[in-house]
């Protein structure tokens, strides 16, 4: 067997190449990172052995930085295993008491992990071809996150400049507020506006539901509101509206994206109640290929679900917390699809029930819970079967 070690950067890789006998078939070297670079790796690969089956290459997981390479890897046809930086960390760490650590000497300790590891499995094309879900996915979910201030930012304009509003209205994040306050950023706007274009712009914007009387009542307001008069943070708010319009639209245009790729994937993950589209294709997203997991533990201890362990002699760790090492967007879309599930469907919430009855936490019975789910996932993902209760 040849074993390649890679220590992935911006502008250079650092290669290790091992035989089976851990002997350096080549001085660790160092390629630029385009074509030539990668042109120069295959070729001294390749003056090693031509059967693709006695090569295995590792690299770590570095984000964007990495997907370049491992893309053209796999199109070599070239067995490649994506492994986890703090697992090769703490086994460069085990290798040596000296504390060292370059570029050179990851790409050697990457090498020998390949050696001596057999459960790392090597990046398989179901992984490969789900990086542009996950991309989706995450992206998403960073827009969404940035939506969520803003609308902060707006509850903290319209406290400033209209306070009297959040109580006229369900909720300040409605289609007819923002194009009110787009229209009158302030109660002083409001109140000199002419009640008949006051009026238009409440009923165009509301569908017909809000008309003369909520023009009335939200003008009379305004008149007596103690709404600071402040061009400046007027103008603030009209911009951050736009600025949540503009990104609904986005968000609305990677979702319908998430669900063309999601009708193509027929995964039987959908079957289950209480999961969309948008849970179901980040929990598909972040796991990739279910087979590379022996069993559903294994999931969780990726999703940093597991709870964490500490004994030694008589201590013993009565309270154990949720690692969380793994993909943070992972357990985000199991924690909060589960909550659907249990919502949804009899078995789950019988079960979070008895959790709660049993003395737990909300959480940590949801957290049992995704246990559950996880595992029920990962039985249908391997047989194809759709959910059963």
């Amino acid at each position: 067997m040849i074993y390649v070690g890679i220590d992935v950067a911006k502008d250079k890789h650092d290669c290790c190449i091992l035989g089976s006998e851990a002997d350096n078939l080549y001085p660790v070297f160092t390629i630029p990172n385009n074509k030539t670079g990668f042109d120069e790796l295959y070729e001294k690969i390749f003056s090693v052995t031509d059967d693709r089956t006695e090569i295995k290459v590792g690299l770590e997981a570095t984000g964007h930085y990495s997907l370049n390479l491992l893309g053209s890897l796999i199109d070599k046809g070239l067995p490649t295993c994506v492994i986890n930086p703090l697992h090769t960390n703490l086994y460069r760490k085990g290798l040596s008491l000296r504390k060292t650590k370059t570029d050179k000497v990851d790409a050697g300790s990457i090498a020998m992990m390949l050696m001596t590891d057999k459960t790392l499995k090597p990046y398989s094309d179901t992984s490969y071809h789900s990086e542009e879900l996950k991309s989706l996915t995450r992206y998403r979910f960073d827009k969404v996150q940035e939506r969520a201030k803003l609308k902060s930012s707006v509850a903290r304009l319209i406290n400033i400049l209209f306070p009297e509003l959040e109580k006229l209205v369900p909720n300040l994040h409605m289609a007819s507020v923002y194009a009110l306050l787009s229209e009158f950023p302030g109660a002083s706007y409001i109140a000199e506006s002419h009640l008949t274009h006051l009026r238009n712009v409440l009923e165009t914007a509301s569908k017909g539901r809000y008309g003369r009387n909520m023009a009335v009542t939200i003008r009379d307001a305004a008149k007596d509101s103690i709404g600071s008069v402040m061009p400046a943070k007027s103008m603030e708010l009209k911009h951050t509206i736009h600025l949540i319009e503009v990104m609904t639209d986005e968000i609305d245009e990677i979702e319908a994206s998430i669900k063309s790729i999601m009708d193509t994937c027929d995964s039987p993950i959908m079957t289950i109640p209480g999961i969309s589209y948008r849970m179901g294709a980040m929990i598909l997203a972040e796991i990739g290929d279910f087979n590379r997991f022996s069993n559903a533990d294994q999931i969780l201890a990726f999703a940093g679900l597991s709870p964490s362990t500490y004994q030694s002699g008589q201590l013993d760790s009565c309270f154990s917390h949720m690692e969380k090492r793994g993909s943070r967007y992972l357990r985000y879309a199991l924690f909060n699809a589960t909550k659907y599930v249990c919502h949804w469907d009899e078995s789950f919430g019988a079960y979070l029930s008895k959790k709660i009855s049993e003395g737990k936490h909300y959480n940590v019975a949801i957290g049992h819970a995704a246990k559950k789910l996880i595992r029920t996932i990962y039985r249908m993902e391997l047989t194809g079967e759709a959910y059963r209760k």
